[in-house]
């Protein structure tokens, strides 16, 4: 058996470790640790094959493919018999446009191929969004092409027309005699708000907005504390002490894309820059900000209001104020020492520190207000000024309207492309009250938990088929337009609205009337037709004074802290419970469901467990073990554990997730939808369903839940179980921001061959001469200080390639297809051989994330071993692949240092037998696919090409232009969809590339690059390989506390 020091990373006193299953080495693993794959393919009944009875059934020989070529199928092209204006074959289009799901907002560009979008990316003019994506925006452009969606609108359960179906509502909405109500996700778009206004004082309606995930606690907060019921602007990069205690502002919150922005533009350090912030995180769950912090320090959601008390009380003391929060003694074990460390670095940082907390209590949300305030951090890293418009919902509201359905006096009810039968936390209520309804619509886009009850369904046209205006922020725009035609018999809702509220014009007419006045406050004297396309071109437009002094705040804080006082009393009361506590928190693949039947989101793995295909309950090592949970990485089973609350037991597989405060377990919301699609259906279990109704505001933490192991066994599909690079230190390497003040070169590995003229690097022994790239040479670095681990490059990445989904039991099977993945480590401080250590480090261990892909090795292994030359090497530097050359021998997989090469097992596309893969496998979803990617057959080997059709396509627009590619011109998936621009890529014969100057190339001598940026290292440099891949040490703001 292999010894544990085989499987876990070491560098010196630093020890790292993929997850539970290599920390305890457990014997499958072991055993499976160095199989490419988990099981021999049976041939003729027999479980032992080799690769040659592999080939033997292969059978692909020249003869065969050219057989099999000879009888393909003829598919003819219709062209247009007059090309349509700014249509040009092979080339694309962009349009600025906005990506709007439930209460999510962000300003895009889309890319489209003969008037069909296949991509979208993040407009760089936009202030709100910074030009940041994530996985949910990059992946809804295939929510356009899901043939769930509806064709036509319904009428009592039957298909109808727009007609019918308005003489209908008109009716019924005229005659009604009690309440009619307009249910939504939170809207920030002025015109659309001005529609449901007309509609509103026609009917007598009311309009109510909700947020699946309630921001109810902050917003009433702020309305007592400073008179605006809205979420401020923070800039994390202007913080140089962040404190988080629970709230996930690089997961799971809104704008989460922009804040992962400003965050790592704090982090990232050069010789120049040695100066980075410190982010401290109080949290249950590991979440992606958990994970990228400094200092983690895992406790129970229901004490973190004792933490926020206490360090208010620090702050005051400290600062020689008289104002305290009072409350009772705690029995609780509180880490006073951590706090009073935090608050001295506060105060030495007043003016440049965010304290944040995801409480959704309006007590603690204002005490959270008294500490920034009194810290100067209003009109400093929080703005007042500048209000978010994309969380507005009202919990208090949405109670009342229960309570008119409860009583009888509600007529009419309009679901506004919302479903709250599925992700209300009022849902228990909802179902049954709503029967006695006389009139409900869904403008859903499908039949879902809510639009089956209705009588009728107006299907709303795609936000990709739309027009719009949005205002995320006070005074600053973006626009949405059309970038297909609708596809089915759709339309928008905007345009309902006005049919039913009499108006004669269309929604497109009513927007440039509302811009029309606009124009006139913006003072600009240009002709409107000009300045609307100046509008739609740019997709945004900011009306902001500048030079307008930012808000200050100081407020008589004496005046809150008694009800403060009064409601954390009673919260520690209440916190008297002997079972776990269950956190329920949004995820980065499925979100909040809306997306349940996207296969890319389904199939992406979450960045902390590498979970795909479930949500799960997330365990503590040490309660692990008291519920005597059983995991096999072999074979990837678990344990379904039995949750029971309120007299109702859920089945739901467990994950042992080092990190997991102890006493709690997570479980994640938008996964057990019933009515998502084929895809999304009956995936996990619906959280939402377990949040307690009866309270008057939405509460995500669930005391005294019971859990019990049923013994039963369940597969759960993880990435990250298999492909072990073993003891090899120059992997992951990191320093802590001290050592690296007094040592640029703090943390780095170099490996020394010894010879006999004494220890040499390994590029000054090697065996091979090396290449001349006289034109371009392509390169890539990676910074691990800017990477957060998000996963909106691996959708990208997707995207872009026609990379295939796979489903469930191919990841079960160690296939994933994924070109680029985020390898995620543990690590702690415990010598590889201080099992005891280790296992106290399982506990709260620092987390690494690593994006790898193809390296493009200069020297790369794979060409040398390809029997039929399908690997080759280009005069570039590109590691190619040439699909139609591949016989599937596998041999550069297992010869690969990296495990990045993907092999065909099946084919993916136009086969039932993988239906999940629904952009290769209807008519409607392959209009998806990217035409300058050829869809890959069976038996096929890829991996990542550096996006080599975009390098092509740089090319061309140059020489059309007349002029040498320059840098900028290409633009990859993954570095175009990272928010943090974590990862850089260019030429670096080009002098004045941004990549050249990034690693601070000295010399080129024959491929080999001589760097003076002393963070940059190559991963797994010792063997020789020579990658055109790059990766930046990391570095941690560590404190001693």
């Amino acid at each position: 058996m292999f010894k544990m020091s085989l499987l876990i990373m070491s560098k010196g006193n630093k020890t790292y470790w993929k997850g539970i299953e290599q920390l305890k080495n457990d014997p499958s693993f072991v055993k499976n640790a160095h199989n490419e794959f988990p099981e021999f393919l049976p041939i003729k009944g027999s479980s032992d094959n080799s690769r040659r009875d592999f080939l033997k059934m292969m059978g692909f020989g020249i003869a065969a493919v050219s057989t099999v070529a000879c009888e393909a199928p003829v598919k003819y092209a219709i062209p247009h018999v007059e090309k349509p204006q700014d249509l040009d074959p092979s080339l694309a289009n962009y349009y600025a446009s906005t990506y709007t799901m439930g209460s999510d907002y962000c300003s895009v560009v889309v890319k489209t191929r003969e008037g069909r979008p296949i991509k979208i990316d993040g407009n760089k003019f936009s202030k709100v969004s910074a030009g940041c994506t994530s996985s949910q925006v990059e992946s809804s452009v295939l929510s356009l092409y899901d043939k769930q969606r509806l064709t036509a609108p319904l009428l009592n359960k039957r298909e109808s027309n727009w007609s019918e179906v308005d003489k209908y509502v008109i009716e019924k909405i005229s005659n009604s005699k009690k309440n009619n109500y307009i249910i939504s996700h939170s809207i920030n778009s002025p015109s659309t708000l001005e529609v449901i206004k007309k509609y509103c004082k026609k009917h007598n309606a009311q309009h109510i907005q909700y947020d699946n995930i309630s921001y109810n606690g902050m917003l009433d907060a702020n309305l007592e504390h400073y008179g605006k019921r809205k979420l401020p602007s923070y800039d994390f990069s202007k913080a140089k002490t962040i404190v988080s205690f629970g709230y996930d502002f690089l997961g799971s919150s809104f704008n989460h894309n922009l804040f992962n922005k400003q965050f790592t533009e704090r982090r990232v350090v050069n010789r120049d820059n040695r100066e980075m912030s410190r982010l401290y995180s109080f949290e249950s769950n590991l979440s992606l900000t958990g994970a990228n912090a400094d200092h983690r320090i895992p406790i129970k959601s229901s004490h973190s209001p004792i933490y926020i008390a206490e360090l208010y009380n620090l702050l005051s003391k400290k600062l020689n104020k008289k104002t305290f929060v009072g409350y009772n003694g705690t029995d609780k074990e509180i880490k006073t020492d951590i706090l009073n460390d935090i608050s001295d670095e506060l105060i030495n940082n007043r003016g440049k520190s965010i304290i944040i907390s995801d409480s959704n209590n309006k007590s603690v949300q204002l005490l959270v207000n008294l500490i920034n305030e009194l810290l100067n951090n209003y009109g400093k890293t929080i703005d007042i000024s500048r209000s978010y418009n994309i969380r507005k919902g009202d919990d208090n509201q949405f109670d009342l309207l229960v309570n008119d359905l409860s009583n009888g006096n509600v007529s009419s009810l309009i679901f506004l492309n919302c479903n709250p039968i599925y992700d209300n936390y009022k849902l228990s209520e909802l179902n049954e009250k709503l029967k006695n309804v006389p009139l409900k619509i869904s403008t859903s886009d499908r039949i879902d938990e809510t639009s089956v009850i209705c009588d009728v369904v107006a299907p709303d046209s795609h936000f990709l088929e739309s027009w719009n205006d949005h205002e995320p922020i006070d005074n600053s725009f973006s626009f949405a337009q059309p970038t297909i035609t609708n596809i089915f018999d759709t339309r928008q809702h905007q345009d309902s609205f006005l049919k039913w509220s009499g108006e004669k014009t269309n929604y497109f007419s009513f927007i440039k009337s509302n811009w029309r006045k606009k124009q006139i406050l913006t003072n600009s004297d240009e002709p409107f037709q000009i300045f609307w396309d100046k509008l739609l071109h740019d997709g945004v437009a900011e009306f902001i004074d500048d030079n307008k002094p930012i808000t200050l705040l100081s407020t008589n804080s004496s005046k809150f802290l008694s009800k403060i006082s009064s409601d954390i009393n009673s919260m520690i009361d209440d916190d008297n419970s002997s079972g776990f506590e269950l956190n329920l928190y949004q995820n980065l693949t499925v979100s909040d469901g809306i997306q349940a039947n996207n296969p890319w989101l389904q199939e992406m793995p979450d960045p902390i467990s590498k979970v795909c295909w479930d949500n799960y309950i997330s365990v503590n090592p040490k309660d692990a073990n008291k519920l005597n949970i059983k995991t096999d990485s072999g074979t990837m089973t678990t344990n379904l554990l039995v949750l029971s609350l309120n007299g109702i037991d859920h089945e739901i597989p467990a994950i042992i997730q080092p990190g997991q405060a102890e006493g709690t377990i997570g479980l994640a919301l938008g996964y057990g939808r019933e009515l998502a699609g084929p895809v999304g259906d009956n995936v996990g279990v619906n959280a939402f369903s377990i949040i307690d109704s009866s309270n008057k505001y939405q509460n995500l933490v669930i005391n005294n839940v019971s859990i019990s192991n049923s013994g039963k066994e369940y597969r759960i599909a993880q990435t990250q179980t298999h492909h072990t690079i073993m003891a090899r230190e120059s992997v992951i390497q990191e320093t802590t921001l001290d050592e690296y003040k007094k040592d640029v070169y703090a943390g780095k590995y170099q490996f020394k061959v010894a010879t006999s003229q004494g220890k040499k690097k390994p590029e000054e022994v090697t065996l091979w001469d090396g290449h001349n790239y006289p034109n371009h040479h392509w390169v890539m670095s990676i910074d691990l200080n800017a990477c957060t681990g998000c996963g909106s490059c691996v959708i990208a990445c997707q995207v872009e390639n026609n990379v295939p989904v796979v489903g469930k039991e191919e990841v079960l099977n160690r296939r994933e297809m994924a070109w680029l993945r985020i390898d995620r480590y543990y690590s702690s401080d415990a010598d590889v051989d201080d099992l005891q250590g280790l296992e106290v480090a399982a506990e709260n261990p620092e987390v690494t994330f690593q994006p790898m892909m193809c390296q493009h090795c200069n020297n790369a292994p794979c060409e040398t071993v390809c029997p039929v030359a399908a690997t080759t090497h280009s005069s570039e530097g590109l590691n190619q692949m040439t699909y139609n050359r591949c016989i599937g021998t596998r041999y550069c997989a297992n010869n690969c240092p990296y495990k990045v090469r993907r092999f065909n097992w099946f084919k993916y596309h136009d086969n039932a037998e993988f239906d999940k893969n629904i952009a290769m496998n209807n008519d409607l979803g392959k209009m998806v696919l990217n035409p300058d990617v050829t869809v890959r057959s069976r038996g096929v080997m890829e991996k990542c090409s550096f996006c080599v059709q975009k390098i092509q396509e740089g090319k061309l627009l140059a020489k059309s232009e007349k002029r040498r590619l320059k840098d900028g011109d290409v633009k990859m998936a993954c570095g175009a969809a990272c928010s943090t621009n974590a990862i850089t890529f260019g030429d670096v014969n080009d002098k004045n590339s941004k990549i050249r100057k990034k690693l601070q190339v000295e010399k080129v001598d024959k491929a080999t690059l001589k760097l003076k940026e002393e963070r940059a290292y190559a991963v797994l440099d010792e063997i020789r390989v020579s990658p055109n891949v790059w990766y930046l040490r990391k570095v941690r703001n560590k404190k001693n506390v």
